[in-house]
């Protein structure tokens, strides 16, 4: 509302709320520092878990950032940018989704400690970015080469990935098979397509019962008792058209007027029916994988073939397994030939958890594999799921960079050290912020020992000192309680993971920085007498409320 001559004027719709200034940035801050304290717990080897209820009750447990912001439902603005971190980072990289609400959290705390100083917001923002400048040269002079068949090392990035999280109690294993899976799809200085590798759930059996398939995983049964429950030496036909009677595009009207033309049309469908099975079985396959529906009466002449076939088989699925037997996707029968078909040694139904699956194993050289997840309950192999994916991930990212820097908040202390150094040599009140930025990254090494149940003020400052003597890869051993040669002790991570965690912490921090004015329209049709707009006091439902 404006006045114009004492008389008001309506700019904005009735029930609308506008904050500006000072309360508008603290506001969106607190509701940011919220976020990221609901997180922040869940970091590290001894982070704890979350259990998120929905509104049909249904039950997530997790610790992965990601997964947790996700299935909150999240209303205020602000809050939702902090999500949009946590998604970008999950995206990029596939893990620290956890470190980078956390760290763009703590940016906006020590940011709002400079706006009680009068500093402006323009200047904390451009200090921030001459700070993830800065930092990214910095990280990339502390980064570790590997070349992508150094397979040791692969596995100690995983496990570092996994650990803390529910895959925990059978890492050796699983650690194992990603390393081995990411191997068997990457090509070699070429971008590595984590999609090709198919994770399947199952509930039932213990974790260590996970195992990886070098072929595919279908999760579908033959369609016919009478077919072949196991073939060797497969040669496999993958068509995405149906083995029925087509229908006629337009309405059309058949007229019978006798019971021979009744048997004569009959007779002629199940000719048509068995020449395409003819087709399939004389380009030599003994194994059809079908996109569509495949007729009764073709399933009888398919198992009279002794073909095993599999019908409904989801597109991506088939793709998948395009590439792990080295065959062609057939639009139409027409076109089958012998050398279209894709190859395994051994194509087996066999009964899993209760239900039958399809494998399609000992391919020659498969781009797609398969990784096959057990575990006693649904909550369980859904988290197994989310740890594999994380390890699949960073496994991919560090092959692809080849790059890793050392974890346990080594680089965080190391980084935080050099830049105060910068920050020194940075003239006017720009420096003030590049020191904030410092003393933010520092909150992954705090957050470590808060979660681990020791005094983070020793813990900082032992590592503080021991980054000064020189050991730049002293991070906190959180079992020990001490500083530690992380490097020595096997906790590494993919570069990419932490240029990407400040990339992205930056950004949204330096966006919600800049808003001074936050205009929320009212409610778009408020019940009778329940008044428009916001709740009282203004902002979002649930805003400032801790979670």
């Amino acid at each position: 509302m404006a006045q114009l001559g004492g008389t008001p004027i309506l700019v904005l719709k009735e029930g609308s709320e506008r904050t500006r200034g000072k309360d508008a940035q603290s506001r969106n801050i607190l509701a940011a520092k919220t976020i990221a304290g609901a997180v922040k717990s869940t970091l590290g080897p001894k982070g704890m878990d979350k259990m998120l209820v929905d509104s049909m009750g249904d039950v997530v447990i997790t610790n992965d950032g990601a997964t947790i912001l996700k299935e909150m439902d999240i209303e205020h603005p602000a809050a939702k940018m902090m999500v949009e971190i946590a998604k970008t980072q999950d995206n990029e990289v596939g893990d620290g989704t956890t470190t980078a609400v956390v760290v763009g959290g703590e940016l906006l705390k020590k940011a709002e400690e400079l706006l009680d100083q009068d500093v402006h917001p323009t200047l904390i923002v451009t200090g921030y970015r001459l700070a993830a400048e800065k930092s990214y040269g910095i990280l990339e002079k502390m980064a570790k080469k590997i070349k992508p068949n150094d397979t040791a090392t692969l596995r100690q990035i995983a496990m570092t990935s996994m650990t803390g999280k529910g895959a925990e109690v059978a890492k050796e294993l699983l650690t194992n098979l990603a390393v081995e899976a990411v191997e068997a799809i990457g090509e070699t200085g070429g971008k590595i397509d984590t999609d090709h590798i198919k994770l399947e759930k199952k509930t039932g059996g213990s974790k260590e019962d996970t195992k990886l398939i070098k072929g595919m995983l279908i999760d579908k049964e033959r369609v016919h008792p009478g077919m072949p429950k196991r073939v060797e030496g497969a040669k496999i036909a993958l068509v995405n058209s149906a083995l029925e009677i087509e229908k006629t595009e337009v309405d059309a009207k058949i007229e019978i007027t006798s019971p021979d033309q009744m048997k004569a049309f009959l007779d002629e469908e199940e000719v048509m029916l068995k020449n395409m099975v003819d087709k399939v079985t004389g380009s030599g396959a003994n194994v059809l994988f079908c996109q569509k529906g495949i007729d009764d009466m073709a399933q009888h002449y398919l198992s009279k073939a002794a073909v095993l076939a599999v019908r409904r088989v989801k597109e991506s699925d088939m793709k998948k397994l395009a590439s792990a037997t080295g065959g062609k996707v057939l639009t139409t029968l027409e076109e089958i030939k012998a050398d279209d078909l894709g190859k395994a040694g051994l194509v087996e139904e066999r009964k899993v958890g209760g239900d039958e699956m399809i494998f399609v194993e000992d391919c020659d050289n498969p781009k797609s594999v398969s990784i096959l997840l057990r575990g006693g309950t649904e909550h369980v192999v859904d988290e197994l799921e989310r740890g594999m994916n994380d390890a699949i991930r960073v496994i991919g990212c560090v092959m692809e960079d080849g790059k890793y820097v050392v974890g346990g908040g080594a680089t965080e202390i190391e980084l935080a050290l050099k830049l105060r150094e910068y920050a020194a040599s940075v003239g006017g009140r720009e420096q003030l912020a590049i020191q904030a930025f410092a003393d933010a990254i520092e909150v992954i090494p705090r957050a470590l020992a808060e979660n681990a149940g020791l005094d983070p003020i020793d813990m900082l400052v032992a590592l503080r000192s021991a980054h000064e003597s020189g050991d730049k890869n002293a991070g906190l051993d959180v079992y020990m309680g001490k500083a530690t040669d992380m490097l020595k002790a096997k906790v590494i991570e993919p570069l990419r993971i932490k240029t990407q965690a400040i990339s992205s912490a930056m950004e949204s921090a330096t966006m919600v920085l800049r808003i001074d004015d936050v205009i929320a329209s009212g409610a778009a049709q408020a019940p009778a007498g329940a008044g428009g707009g916001m709740p009282p006091g203004g902002g979002y439902p649930g805003m400032g409320e801790e979670y």
